[in-house]
């Protein structure tokens, strides 16, 4: 993936592969499962009893909700699952059975309760919007007994050597008190295996030992009190979770604002969020723990499982209802994501000015170069790496069509600016791309500040426009190596002959 402003870096630029490795996985999930029911149907009328709407149903479908709805997302992405919750002795809870026995089958393991229904949740849709929810559950805490059998069950799937991961799926309906929340975590980590939690409430010390978990943005400022508005106060509302949970990660999600994640060892970490369009966010979060989770298994790092679980969060905001991502929508989407991130890219001076304004709050270094890039060979790829690896983020100034006609004559360029940018923009190695229309960057330059300035080892540093602008405020001049056999002139010059 390439570059975008103020984000995370390139993480795994073949995500075909990541999604690839995730198949034949094996990954444990213990929570609190639940039957989601929807009615489809039409509204014409308004009620004569009470100004509601009469929804006329049309159909009726269910399917795994809660913890069931991870296993959904598991399965959809190949992944081999353990299944372990809690049902009622009751008409829900045997419909929960089937579905969950159609997706793992023995990896079903439900343990029943009697005296507890089976949580429902009935949603009333109608043109593509929910009218209503109805609700049906009890938050009641487990019996002991009942307890221990979940704990039993999750150890006896941890000692598979192919389980690669543990997922608590906490719903706040009774399943995981604290006492079997720190009973699981500690069967997990004898067994060597990670645990990614979807928490619940607002302590989340109860999650103590975790390698991850990931609240969204309301949950987080609920269990810190702390703002979490914009990215630098996520940060910290996230590392006052690490400190105050006992976890080693939080991957925060953001709906709109995509995802930040942060490791007690390193930098916070923005991904942007992938939907193009929101339809439904239920079940989001479901999907995040479920990639994620996949990925650790899978042998991938923290980071590329989050940007793969942004990815796929992207995907299954944009249908209606409990959705789940297949493999598929995934590099489809992570393929349009793409297309918008390098456009976000292309900026004017203000655009810049107000990335680099960013980035230097950060300490961040600035580096720039510039060129016509029409025709874009690998002597530019070579500069440009060179350009990147020079300076913490990269700003590229690429001449319009109306100056480069005046530098190169007539028939130049051969590709108009709008391609020859997005091009450029499509590079991991480039951050932004400024188009300027003068002769020469010089106006850039001086706007900008870069730290570094860095131009092809044919120029003498003297001759390098900008130079003693970047000299005189402390920077630096870096003359990259140049690869010998490669000219836009020259090839189409060869490609006239």
């Amino acid at each position: 993936m390439s570059h975008t402003p103020d984000l995370a870096p390139d993480l795994a630029p073949d995500l075909a592969a990541d999604l690839e490795a995730l198949s034949g996985g094996r990954v444990a999930v213990v929570g609190d499962v639940m039957l989601d029911r929807f009615a489809y149907g039409v509204v014409e009328r308004i009620s004569p009893e009470a100004p509601i709407p009469v929804m006329q149903i049309e159909r009726e479908a269910a399917m795994l909700g809660g913890a069931g709805n991870v296993l959904r997302n598991l399965t959809a992405l190949g992944v081999v699952a353990d299944f372990v919750a809690v049902v009622g002795d009751d008409v829900a809870g045997r419909e929960v059975a089937a579905l969950g026995a159609a997706e793992v089958g023995e990896r079903c393991h439900l343990l029943t309760q009697a005296d507890r229904p089976t949580t429902i949740k009935e949603r009333f849709i109608a043109a593509g919007q929910q009218l209503l929810r109805a609700d049906r559950e009890s938050a009641r805490p487990l019996a002991p007994a009942v307890a221990a059998e979940i704990v039993s069950a999750a150890r006896a799937a941890l000692a598979d050597p192919a389980v690669g991961a543990m997922i608590l799926s906490d719903y706040g309906k009774g399943t995981l008190q604290p006492a079997t929340i720190a009973a699981l975590i500690a069967a997990a980590h004898e067994a060597g295996r990670p645990v990614v939690v979807d928490p619940k409430g607002r302590d989340f010390a109860i999650y103590r030992g975790a390698n991850v978990i990931t609240p969204n943005r309301r949950e987080l400022h609920l269990a810190t009190g702390l703002p979490t508005d914009d990215d630098d106060q996520v940060a910290a509302a996230c590392h006052a979770l690490i400190e105050h949970a006992g976890v080693a990660s939080v991957l925060a999600t953001r709906s709109e604002r995509g995802m930040t994640l942060l490791r007690s060892d390193s930098p916070a970490q923005h991904f942007p969020a992938a939907a193009r369009e929101v339809f439904d966010v239920s079940g989001a979060g479901d999907t995040v723990v479920a990639v994620l989770a996949a990925a650790l298994a899978a042998g991938c790092d923290l980071a590329r499982g989050a940007r793969l679980a942004n990815v796929a969060a992207g995907v299954v905001v944009g249908k209606l209802g409990t959705a789940v991502a297949h493999p598929g929508d995934i590099l489809r989407a992570h393929h349009a994501a793409d297309l918008v991130a390098a456009e976000a890219k292309v900026v004017d001076t203000a655009g810049m000015l107000e990335h680099a304004a960013r980035w230097r709050r950060r300490g961040l270094s600035l580096g720039f170069t510039n060129g016509c890039f029409d025709l874009l060979h690998p002597g530019h790829v070579s500069l440009l790496r060179q350009a990147r690896a020079a300076c913490d983020r990269l700003v590229v100034g690429m001449n319009s069509d109306a100056s480069v006609g005046r530098l190169k004559g007539a028939g130049r360029p051969v590709q108009p600016e709008a391609a020859r940018a997005a091009v450029l923009a499509s590079l991991a190695d480039v951050d932004l791309v400024a188009v300027f229309g003068e002769d020469t960057p010089l106006k850039l330059i001086e706007a900008l500040g870069p730290d570094v300035l860095i131009k092809g080892a044919d120029y003498a540093e003297e001759q390098i426009v900008g130079a003693d602008v970047v000299r005189q405020r402390g920077g630096r001049v870096v003359l990259a190596d140049l690869m010998p056999g490669y000219s836009t002139t020259g090839t189409i010059a060869k490609l006239n002959s």
